[in-house]
C-alpha cells in the first residue's frame, strides 16, 4: 500500500493501572504528515466517535508511542510496552515515516504524565 492510504490502529489508553484501552482504526492515514498534525487531528476525531464511551472522549491524550508494527515482533505487555522509550515515542516534529510507522502499525496514544507514574510503579489494580 501506498503512503496516502495506510491504516493506522491507535489504542486509546485511558488507564495503565486498570488496563483500561479502546482501539479506533483509521484508513488512509498519510504517513507524510507529521506527528503532531496526526496527534491533532485523532485528538478532534475521538470525541465525535460513537461507539466510545464518554470517558475515552473527554480525557487528555498527549501522547503516541509504537506498540506493534506488521510482520514483526509483538509485545508480551497488555496495554503498552514500558521499554525503548527514545525509540518507539513518537517524536511530534518527525513525520510518521520517518519514526517508524508503516502500514498497519498499532501505536498507543495516552497522557505522558500517567505513563510516567504508571511505569515508575507498574502495578495492576486487578
Amino acid at each position: 500500500m501506498s503512503a496516502e492510504s495506510s491504516t493506522i490502529t491507535v489504542r486509546l489508553v485511558r488507564s495503565f493501572e486498570h488496563r483500561n484501552f479502546r482501539p479506533v482504526v483509521y484508513h488512509g492515514v498519510n504517513l507524510d504528515q507529521t506527528v503532531k498534525q496526526f496527534i491533532a487531528f485523532v485528538q478532534k476525531d475521538v470525541p465525535s466517535r460513537t461507539g466510545l464511551p464518554p470517558p475515552f472522549k473527554t480525557y487528555k491524550y498527549d501522547t503516541m508511542k509504537i506498540i506493534h508494527q506488521a510482520h514483526k515482533f509483538k509485545t508480551g505487555d497488555l496495554v503498552v510496552s514500558l521499554e525503548d522509550d527514545d525509540k518507539l515515542i513518537l517524536k511530534e516534529d518527525s513525520t510518521l515515516k520517518a519514526a517508524g510507522v508503516a502500514n498497519e502499525t498499532e501505536l498507543a496514544f495516552f497522557c505522558e504524565e500517567d505513563y510516567r507514574s504508571y511505569k515508575a510503579n507498574p502495578v495492576s489494580a486487578w
